[in-house]
């Protein structure tokens, strides 16, 4: 199982996130707990990220949300939740 970290940063963007989404708040949760089980899984289009945002790794909330995160260790146990918005703002 996956161990996931809020920083005071991820808090701050997910709050404004969550009052301009709130249809998105339950989906959100259960992509997040079915990431916590099994990071790979297919509908979560999980993987790693190029360019300026080289070393991140994206899922899919929904067809145009996604959440950005970091894995903190190399057996890809623990996670630091970065940023999470439409494909146009987190990329």
């Amino acid at each position: 199982m996956i161990e996931v970290f809020w920083d005071k940063r991820f808090k701050k963007i997910y709050e404004k996130w969550s009052r301009k989404h709130p249809d998105l708040i339950e989906t959100f949760k259960e992509k997040l707990e079915q990431f916590s089980e099994e990071p790979f899984y297919p509908s979560l289009k999980t993987h790693s990220l190029s360019g300026v945002l080289k070393g991140l790794w994206s899922l899919k909330i929904n067809y145009e949300h996604r959440l950005i995160f970091k894995f903190l260790d190399k057996e890809k146990e623990k996670v630091l939740l970065i940023d999470i918005g439409t494909h146009a703002e987190v990329y």
